[in-house]
């Protein structure tokens, strides 16, 4: 194994600018570890509030990051080599995985081209897709997955339940709308216009152009709100949700929980966290054909920089990956 690699890392908090790309020694894989070389990495919202030292959090709920650090919990790569006492993967296996999330200083450091990976983390990839779509399903795939399915009680979707995305086209968006119509939902995915077709060929029952037409007039009766946007206004959707409805929020946002609790509205949230097993069963319904992973854009690990840049601008459709290895 190379004895050094190359990397992307944070050495002083601040915008894009603060991410070096420079020559690091290579990791080894301790017990229950693999060493994967990563072919693909993807960018998500705690890379980039990492980068900057959470600056726009309150102070209380500020995670203290040590320096230097390397972003990146998802990747997609292939075992270059196993640990002590490791047995569910071998050399050459394709896997991907979210890595160590939640935790920072600790994390999964995927912006290299290798990083180290507890084993129950990860699964195979895909077999029909390649290292650039899996490095998209990690985070956003899982935060999905576990919001509808695993993590909170509440949460007991059922066919013919009506679901409302906001955020559609994002990340986590786009899972949402594909898990929630996999288990029979009735979804209605709310974008911007130009996202329109590409959420109609996911599945949507309904699209909504929060450009040119307000939700909260339009749509009543729903049993479920995932809200990818969160923000000040994101009590405008009260309305729209029947009597015991629920309310996800994967971002902090203004709901008003005075007046949502008046309308028998509950809250159902919380932090996605890394699960092999769970990565697996997305795998499972991605060879399937029944879950398509959707890309922003692709920029090589050097233009890291570059990529935090597009995620800065906002609107984006799917996920934006970093590609590590030639022919990911």
């Amino acid at each position: 194994m190379p004895k050094t690699m190359m990397a992307v890392r944070v050495h002083a908090f601040g915008g894009p600018e603060a991410l070096v790309y420079e020559e690091i020694p290579c990791p080894e894989p301790g017990p229950g570890e693999v060493l994967v070389r990563v072919h693909a990495a993807c960018l998500n919202p705690p890379d980039w509030y990492a980068r900057s030292g959470f600056m726009d959090f309150p102070e209380e709920i500020r995670p203290t990051l040590s320096l230097p650090l390397t972003p990146g919990s998802d990747i997609s790569g292939v075992v270059a080599a196993v640990g002590p006492g490791v047995t569910e993967f071998a050399e050459g296996d394709a896997v991907f995985g979210l890595v160590r999330f939640p935790g920072f200083n600790d994390g999964g450091r995927g912006y290299a081209e290798y990083t180290t990976a507890p084993v129950d983390h990860l699964a195979r990839k895909p077999a029909t897709i390649d290292h650039v779509h899996a490095a998209g399903v990690p985070m956003a795939g899982l935060t999905a997955y576990q919001f509808l399915f695993d993590l909170f009680d509440d949460v007991r979707l059922e066919p013919g339940d009506t679901v409302l995305v906001n955020g559609a086209a994002g990340g986590v968006g786009h899972f949402f709308v594909q898990l929630a119509k996999n288990r029979g939902a009735h979804v209605i995915g709310v974008a911007s216009g130009r996202h329109e077709e590409f959420l109609l060929g996911l599945g949507v029952d309904e699209f909504i152009d929060y450009t040119t037409t307000s939700v909260e007039e339009k749509v009543r009766d729903v049993d479920y709100l995932f809200d990818t946007v969160g923000g000040p206004h994101g009590h405008r959707f009260l309305p729209v949700l029947k009597r015991g409805g629920v309310i996800s929020a994967v971002f902090l946002g203004e709901y008003r929980p005075e007046r949502a609790a008046e309308l028998g509205i509950t809250f159902v949230t919380g932090q996605v966290r890394s699960n092999g097993a769970q990565m697996a069963e997305l795998a499972r319904l991605i060879d399937a054909g029944r879950v398509r992973v959707g890309v922003d854009s692709v920029f090589p690990l050097a233009d890291a920089r570059k990529a935090h840049e597009r995620a800065e601008r906002g609107h984006i459709r799917g996920k934006i990956i970093l590609s590590v290895a030639e022919g990911s």
